[in-house]
């Protein structure tokens, strides 16, 4: 399965860095990835939901390491690409 297209949507949070929207063999669409700014550097939430009981409950993620891998490196880059093309290197961030 491969990652055929990922739309990101900026946010200006602490927390909460963008909104990810990735599409697989350009026929298969996930909403609601986040990337979120952790104590150890980004990383990519899957979609979720809460539980009665509070906690969360993943609604798509990746079975294998492997591909959670290469989905989040693409995500990531996906992200840094954006937030280049928004404040390209010697500009004001």
């Amino acid at each position: 399965m491969d990652v055929t297209d990922i739309r990101i949507s900026l946010r200006g949070e602490e927390k909460l860095k963008a909104y990810v929207t990735v599409t697989f063999d350009h026929s298969f669409v996930v909403r609601g990835l986040r990337i979120i700014g952790g104590q150890q550097g980004l990383f990519v939430a899957m979609p979720s939901r809460t539980r009665p009981d509070g906690t969360y409950q993943d609604i798509a993620h990746p079975i294998h390491r492997e591909m959670r891998v290469r989905l989040e490196e693409s995500v990531l880059a996906a992200y840094h690409a954006a937030r280049e093309d928004l404040h390209p290197e010697g500009l004001s961030p």
